[in-house]
This record gives C-alpha cells, structure tokens and sequence, in this order.
C-alpha cells in the first residue's frame, strides 16, 4: 500500500501584504502531480487545511477543487483532520456530500465517520470515536486510521472521556489509542496514526513552534505528546502543525511531520519542502520517501552594508519574497525606500540598522519600522519601557493572545 502524507496548506494564508494564493494553487497542483505519477492508495492531510477559522472564499474554493482531483472520484479516497487552526465544524459540514468523492473528513478527536460504499469499490469496513477501517479500490488488505484532530488539553481529556483532570494527556491519549489498536489493528492490515498534535522523542530538546503559529504546547495548550505513547501495532505516524519535515523518531514506528508545503515566515528562509510517499505492508515498519516540492518562491533574508550592495543583491535574487536589513549611517530616506521598491517587486520588509542611531536622533524620537513582526515589535517596546527582555512565559503569553486575537 502506498500512501501519501501532508499538511499544514494554511490556505488563504499572506505573508504580510502579500498573497500567496498563486503559489499555493501551484504547490497543491504539484502534490496532485506526484499523488497522481506515484499512483497512491491514499492522501493524509494532517490538519490546518485553512489559516483562520473563516478562511477567504477563494481559499475555499482551492481547498475543495484540490481534494476533489486527489480523491480521483473516488479512486483515491483522501482522509483530512482539522489542526489548530481549523474551525472543526466547518471542516465537518461537507461531509455527507464529501463522502461521495471518496474524501474523509475529522473535525474533533472522537469524531466518528458514517458508513459508506461507492461504486469506485472504496468502503468504511468499521468506524468508532477516533477510528477508521477502508478497503480501498485494488488493496488487498485493508487501511486502519487512528485520527486525532486538535483540541486543547481540557477539551481533548474530555473527548476522550478522561475524569481526572490531573492525570497526564499523554497517559490517557496512550492509553485510547491502545484500546483501539488492540481491538482493531492486527498484521492483517496497514495501521497508520494521523493527528495534529505536539509529539516529540522523550528526552530531546522541543523543537520551536513556527513564527507566527498559533501556539499548541503553552498557555492553555496540549502538553508534549511523546513517541513512546504510540501503540506498537502503528506503522507509521503521520503529524501536522510543525512546518518543517522532519522525522521525530523511528520507534515505535517511523514518526515525521509533514511541514508545511509553502514557507509561511522567514523563520522558515531556505527551507526544503516536501510530499512524504509512505510504503506500508502488514506486520512491518513503513517505509518513507520524500518528494521535495518546487513551486512555492523562496523565502530569503539578506543582510546587506549600504544601498549598493543591498540593490545588488536584489537584482541578482528576483524571483523570491525578501526581507531585507540594510545597514546604513543615516535613517532611509524616502527617494531610497522607492529605489529599494522599484529593483524588487517581493520585499516584505525592510529593517533598517543604523550604525549611530543615538547621535542621529538626539532630541526626536527614535523611528520606529512597524515592517516588524508583532513579536518584534512588542519586544522593542518591552525593552524600551522596562529596561529588559520580557521572559519566555510573557512572550508565549502574548503569542497566545495574537492567537486569539486572530
């Protein structure tokens, strides 16, 4: 069986003032290509499909035509959880008409998908809270599906039936997803866990959150979630929300987060993206192959001494969204930013490091570049009015209420 794994599309998503709606037609174009030339069983899509909770109609409109042409009419069927991003409902509330292309949808961790036969000769063998069994067209064994969208701790604990508010996520995940694989997942078919949640090795060091990523692990969030809390009857664990793939762990089973198609910050500059082509049998480790993607610009960022060398660089680097910092002895003038403007069409920001600041503003107050990220901004101003940094705790505060507020 050979299945495909991705996530983290965040459609309708803009990097400041500038869309990104052409390049996410293009990139999920190319993921259909490589589901299509690699002739995939499946499609794993393991959550924020949207960016916002109301995403903008053209976001919409791409999300569905997208799955639609990956589901092949049913050929093909496609399985999408919601991620901390995605209104659960909203997800949802497709899935009666959805489920007659072949594509699956799971808004909440103990959502339970309704039987259905297609012509195609897909079919839901079984389903219960937070389980899927498919016999796809031409298999011949089937596909078992632990999902588990997002939800915070309290709501995830209570999905999940879980009293004791004291007792660990992590214990009480591990043990529902033990429940399930041991009534449901022998070696006689492809087990697979798909979830939108913060899991890392036990005893490695937390990998950052993305820049601007609502956040799941702090303030009122799911704790960490670790490798060793997947059942060992799971062959492959298929992860959204950290935008960088990578592979968490090998054991009990290969553990990778599919990353984001697109760079979404320039947290992520120069980052390699990737489709994940998962080769699974019954009874063995999945393997995994990656698929780099192309289609997305490059995210670059560029330090550059004086107007020259920074116009230079611009030339030679057209087709990328750029944040430029130009060291300079002076403040940017107007005739300089529409010089910077007019040699690049894809600048997003424009930091200016003054060499001798304090001289040059004297009496006047400091210019402040609002180009800046919020983050960036808050910590400035933190440090301006309390005489340091703000504390990790105060910062994942802060990124928590921006989350809320967006």
């Amino acid at each position: 069986m050979k299945l495909l794994h991705t996530s983290d599309w965040h459609l309708g998503k803009r990097l400041d003032d500038f869309s990104r709606m052409e390049e996410q037609q293009a990139v999920l174009q190319e993921i259909c290509e490589i589901a299509e030339r690699e002739q995939v069983d499946a499609v794993l899509v393991a959550g924020d499909l949207f960016d916002t909770f109301n995403p903008p109609t053209e976001a919409v409109d791409l999300f569905y035509k997208t799955l639609k042409r990956l589901a092949a009419d049913g050929k093909r069927p496609v399985i999408a959880i919601a991620g901390n991003h995605d209104s659960p409902d909203r997800i949802e509330a497709p899935d009666p008409l959805a489920r007659e292309c072949g594509i699956i949808f799971a808004g909440y961790p103990n959502s339970v998908v309704a039987p259905f036969e297609l012509d195609s000769g897909l079919r839901v063998l079984q389903s219960t809270e937070g389980f899927l069994e498919l016999q796809l067209p031409g298999a011949s064994v089937p596909l078992r599906i632990l999902h588990t969208s997002y939800a915070n701790e309290y709501r995830l604990k209570t999905f999940l039936g879980q009293e004791n508010n004291e007792e660990e996520l992590r214990t009480v995940l591990q043990e529902k997803w033990q429940k399930l694989t041991e009534q449901y997942c022998d070696e006689q078919g492809v087990n697979i866990l798909v979830s939108h949640l913060f899991m890392v090795k036990k005893g490695d060091e937390l990998p950052e959150e993305p820049e601007d990523e609502k956040p799941i692990l702090h303030v009122g969030g799911a704790q960490a979630i670790f490798t060793e809390n997947v059942p060992k009857q799971i062959q492959y664990t298929a992860l959204g929300h950290l935008h960088r793939m990578h592979r968490v762990d090998e054991k009990p089973c290969p553990v990778f987060y599919g990353g984001s198609p697109l760079s979404y910050s320039f947290a992520e500059a120069n980052q390699k993206k990737y489709a994940l082509i998962i080769e699974a049998e019954p009874g063995e480790a999945a393997k995994v192959r990656e698929v780099e993607l192309t289609r997305g610009k490059r995210l670059l960022r560029k330090r550059a001494e004086g107007l020259d060398e920074a116009l230079q660089w611009l030339a030679e680097n057209q087709d990328a969204l750029v944040e430029l910092t130009l060291v300079t002895e002076t403040f940017l003038t107007a005739v300089e930013r529409r010089k910077l403007n007019a040699a690049h069409p894809g600048i997003v920001a424009i930091i200016p490091e003054v060499t001798d600041a304090e001289s040059l503003v004297g009496s006047q107050q400091k210019q402040i570049d609002l180009n800046q990220s919020m983050e960036k901004l808050f910590r400035d101003y933190f440090k301006h009015e309390k005489g340091q940094e703000p504390n990790e705790e105060l910062m994942n505060l802060f990124k928590e209420i921006l989350a809320e507020e967006d």
